[in-house]
């Protein structure tokens, strides 16, 4: 497939999810800024919905970004462990708070190589920031995104997240990526499914994905 048939393909699957996901979001809780880069921070390896249980006790006790700053580490890590990988995650929200704090005046920027330069930030974290907080173009690639990118045949064979992104970022719509990805995370969940066979049967697009033999 081409690229100009992929932007025609690109375009079906972003008007059907749409149709099918009206009010697709993330599904992290959050109010401010600061509180989504903990979540997504945390959400590695874990489950959204233990992440929104976990960061509750978190914020009860540290409530803003300063507090969150000068926190130790090790009693972040008490409350974060049900999360996995506590230590590490614990380090970096803490290292995350303190350079907010001490560079940014407590704020979160909105300079997608700024938010990279930030302690557990990666380009998934960084656009999901982009593109929720600060409405601008944005292609979170998580798991989700790529599985069905390459089983719908929007990108070929390619596993690296980022370069899901840049393929991504050719055929999608630049204000068009960050819902579409909410909405492929929502497919992915209950439809595309990882960890059983696909329920191609109800799927809104079983008859243009590649996964199924559709020819282009």
């Amino acid at each position: 497939m081409n690229e100009t048939e992929k932007k025609q393909l690109a375009l079906t699957v972003i008007e059907r999810l749409k149709k099918e996901y009206p009010d697709a979001d993330c599904t992290l809780d959050y109010d401010q800024a600061w509180k989504l880069l903990v979540s997504v921070r945390l959400a590695a390896q874990c489950t959204d919905a233990r992440v929104n249980v976990v960061v509750e006790d978190l914020y009860k006790k540290y409530p803003d970004v300063n507090a969150l700053a000068e926190a130790e580490v090790a009693d972040i890590e008490k409350i974060v462990h049900p999360c996995g990988l506590g230590n590490s995650k614990a380090r970096d929200i803490s290292a995350c708070m303190k350079k907010l704090r001490d560079e940014y005046g407590g704020n979160v920027p909105d300079d997608f190589d700024a938010l990279l330069s930030l302690p557990g930030v990666g380009r998934k974290s960084a656009n999901l920031i982009m593109g929720d907080v600060f409405q601008k173009p944005a292609i979170v690639t998580d798991t989700h995104c790529i599985r069905l990118s390459n089983r719908i045949g929007l990108v070929d064979n390619l596993k690296d997240p980022k370069k899901v992104e840049m393929a991504l970022w050719k055929i999608i719509p630049p204000e068009e990526g960050n819902e579409l990805c909410h909405r492929l995370v929502y497919h992915g969940r209950e439809v595309c499914t990882a960890r059983t066979k696909p329920y191609c049967d109800r799927c809104c697009l079983g008859d243009i994905c590649q996964k199924n033999g559709v020819k282009p």
